[in-house]
């Protein structure tokens, strides 16, 4: 069996799950709703405080699908309860990020603004401080949806080796590389 597969979801008590007929899984939760289409060949069961993913058989498509489809649940459990955050940092000088509602207005050293609408699910808050780069916070209760976000806003700077500037995630390493040296003549 799949180890990822077989290990069952905890299911915390004010957390809802119900499976339709076509295996659509809704999960419902203190912070929102999240529904994922589950493929036929797998089932998925709960029991008592916990969820369970199973497969038909051995086949090396099921094996597959049984822990993807496990981890998808449990990543929807954990969003429901707790949802997910992002930290990305603008390293660079003059670099920008300002916020109203759910447009983000990135000031990223081209001659222009980038002014990016974010989905409705997901929750932005910018802080600039004196003396830190100036900061993006996503939050949301779908991780997908969060770390595609996450992906296209450091997609459009992102940090080069030399001097490290553009958007990284908050605790991410970047290797570096030394400049160019001075001939020896």
């Amino acid at each position: 069996m799949s180890r990822v597969g077989k290990a069952p979801v905890a299911l915390p008590d004010n957390v809802t799950i119900s499976v339709s007929d076509n295996n659509l899984v809704t999960i419902k939760g203190p912070k929102g709703l999240l529904t994922q289409q589950i493929d036929s060949d797998i089932t998925v069961e709960q029991g008592e405080g916990q969820i369970l993913v199973k497969r038909p058989s051995e086949q090396k498509r099921h094996k597959a699908l049984h822990g993807l489809y496990r981890s998808l649940v449990n990543n929807m459990v954990i969003g429901v309860t707790e949802g997910y955050k992002s930290e990305q940092e603008l390293v660079g000088v003059g670099y920008r990020a300002t916020n109203t509602g759910n447009t983000l207005d990135l000031v990223l050293g081209y001659s222009h603004h980038y002014v990016f609408e974010l989905p409705k699910e997901i929750k932005v808050t910018t802080t600039a401080e004196k003396g830190k780069n100036p900061t993006i916070i996503l939050e949301s209760i779908d991780k997908q949806l969060l770390g595609q976000v996450a992906a296209k806003i450091r997609s459009l700077r992102t940090p080069e080796p030399y001097k490290g500037k553009g958007i990284k995630f908050v605790g991410e390493q970047l290797r570096r590389k030394a400049g160019k040296s001075a001939s020896k003549k």
